[in-house]
């Protein structure tokens, strides 16, 4: 699952990326979690994809059958193999798909604590080789109330991990090529299985993984110094590379 992201290049090169019509002026954020207003990117109807808006969104999508949000659970990921049969996520996968904003995301590796009593889980920082931002595929909803209250509301899709980010997680964001932006974003022109077709992992060789600090745990930790490094990125020049388990003792004593 992705359950932890981050936005921080300047807005200017975000708006560049993405092509959107508005001009926000947003500060980064290094540690969005769900329930938070996210940006996303959304398609003019009739458009072709082309013409695109900037629009804030709560990261938690609410179908429209639902009555009582507080009784429904908190989606905030939507799986790529499954959702076109799932009742949640069928006319928004038709009709409402959109692009979440990012550049990076995180993922726990559950792993043995020092001395090796108990677990402890180590965050890493996945992003782009190049530095660009991410267009992860996502889906969108309006949610009513019964007073006629509207909340707009988003999900982040998943599919299957590449070699490199199955060293810490067996799911991903679906990251979008720049190319596949108009495609996926063309809910007139582009039916549901042809946008299917577009979520797959992204290659090896276009990411990666970056070992930090345990403050980004914490939710009010919202800073750059949550994405230091405390180990060279994985794979990095040179050859393949390997996570060492906390408990090892290469790994507390890496000399």
């Amino acid at each position: 699952m992705c359950g932890r992201y981050a936005i921080t290049l300047p807005p200017e090169a975000v708006r560049a990326y993405f092509a959107y019509r508005e001009t926000p002026n947003f500060p980064p954020r290094y540690n969005i979690a769900p329930t938070q207003p996210i940006p996303v990117v959304i398609a003019e109807p009739r458009s072709a994809g082309a013409v695109r808006h900037f629009q804030l969104m709560r990261w938690g999508f609410l179908p429209g059958f639902v009555k009582d949000p507080k009784g429904f659970p908190l989606i905030i990921n939507a799986r790529a193999e499954t959702m076109a049969d799932k009742p949640s996520y069928g006319a928004a996968l038709k009709r409402r798909r959109c692009l979440v904003i990012a550049d990076g995301f995180y993922e726990w590796r559950k792993g043995s604590a020092s001395g090796g009593r108990g677990e402890v889980s180590r965050p890493y920082l996945i992003r782009r080789v190049s530095g660009e931002p991410m267009g992860f595929a996502g889906l969108y909803e309006t949610w009513c109330d019964r007073t006629g209250g509207e909340i707009d509301t988003a999900c982040i899709i998943t599919t299957s991990t590449n070699s490199l980010a199955a060293l810490v997680h067996d799911r991903m964001p679906a990251i979008l090529d720049p190319r596949e932006f108009v495609p996926w974003l063309d809910v007139e022109g582009v039916g549901a299985a042809k946008a299917l077709a577009l979520l797959k992992p992204t290659p090896d060789a276009a990411l990666e993984l970056v070992e930090i600090g345990p403050a980004v745990n914490r939710v009010a930790n919202d800073d750059e110094s949550l994405q230091q490094p405390i180990a060279p990125p994985i794979p990095r020049a040179g050859g393949s590379e390997t996570l060492l388990d906390p408990a090892s003792p290469l790994a507390q004593n890496p000399s």
